[in-house]
């Protein structure tokens, strides 16, 4: 990984067990960062910074399940690990199913949890380079007119410019002006190309 280390946010409120797990965190090589409450976590989640949450479950106030929400609905994709005095079947099938990266009780062994924290931070790399393909994509579309994007959608389904023409209620010449505009703006040199870029586009954001 290329770039700033990522950094492993703590959420605990048991102080205690909060300066234990960074500290060991750090002697492993990571980078820690310790907050008291999901609160104070969310009061500064610097979302752009590479890494994951390490959160405990059972918290006052803000929970960690209610952490998990909160950053799904913000639409923060940071990688959560929860950490539990006590496991349970259908709380883990719960926050497995928000997405969370594992679930540890807090007297797992330290390798479960270093483990799981490498999992969590090459998850949130290779999540992030995805995002930034999946922008890189979708950006020269965004420089097409609602009529190019209209036709543009006529050519990939195969459609002759006579056809598109008379199903836009406008002539054919205006079509290939558009279908010019389009494979220009998109850097495309052929149907095939265009139709290429555009399912992968539609694919990705499935």
């Amino acid at each position: 990984m290329t770039g700033p280390r990522p950094i492993v946010r703590i959420v605990d409120d048991d102080v205690s067990f909060l300066t234990a797990v960074a500290r060991m965190l750090r002697a492993s090589g990571f980078v820690a960062k310790t907050f008291p409450s999901a609160a104070a976590f969310l009061a500064q989640p610097e979302p752009d910074v590479r890494g994951c949450v390490l959160v405990d479950l059972q918290m006052p106030g803000m929970s960690g399940l209610d952490l998990q929400e909160a950053l799904a609905k913000a639409g923060h994709m940071l990688p959560v690990i929860f950490l539990s005095g006590h496991g349970d079947i259908p709380t883990t099938v719960q926050v497995m199913r928000g997405g969370a990266e594992d679930f540890l009780t807090k007297t797992a062994p330290k390798e479960a949890l270093i483990d799981a924290v490498k999992r969590a931070c090459a998850r949130d790399h290779s999540e992030r380079a995805e995002r930034a393909r999946l922008a890189a994509l979708r950006a020269p579309f965004a420089a097409l007119t609602p009529r190019e994007l209209e036709v543009l959608k006529h050519v990939v389904k195969g459609r002759l410019n006579k056809q598109i023409a008379f199903d836009l209620g406008i002539h054919e010449r205006t079509v290939k002006l558009h279908r010019t505009a389009i494979t220009t703006k998109l850097g495309v040199h052929s149907t095939a190309e265009l139709t290429k870029l555009w399912m992968e586009v539609r694919e990705l954001e499935a």
